[in-house]
């Protein structure tokens, strides 16, 4: 084995949006996700770069779907769940984004 086999993965990720706009999340957060943990979880160079290009999702798409990601974290646990806020435009898109993603 060789000592990057051993490295402690990246405490964050990163992902692309199809318009090349970052967001910088924690691997907790991306792990809310069964998509993207599959993804970091296994033998794909995303896994060991912790970098996700996700070119089906635009940077406003993007921005909504990692700010579920931490509202899930946040209330995973509670009884008394606040509404998500989704605005209606971006409603059927994001249905497709949280099914892609599986979330």
């Amino acid at each position: 084995m060789s000592d990057s086999d051993l490295e402690e993965p990246s405490p964050y990720v990163t992902l692309i949006s199809s318009d090349g706009y970052t967001f910088q999340i924690t691997r907790e957060a991306a792990m809310v996700s069964g998509t993207l943990k599959g993804m970091l979880n296994t033998s794909f160079q995303e896994s060991s770069t912790s970098t996700i290009k996700l070119h089906e999702l635009d940077s406003q798409l993007l921005e909504k779907v990692v700010e579920y990601l931490y509202y899930n974290l946040k209330y995973k646990d509670n009884v008394n769940i606040p509404e998500f806020d989704i605005p209606t435009e971006m409603a059927l898109e994001l249905l497709v984004a949280a099914d892609f993603l599986d979330v």
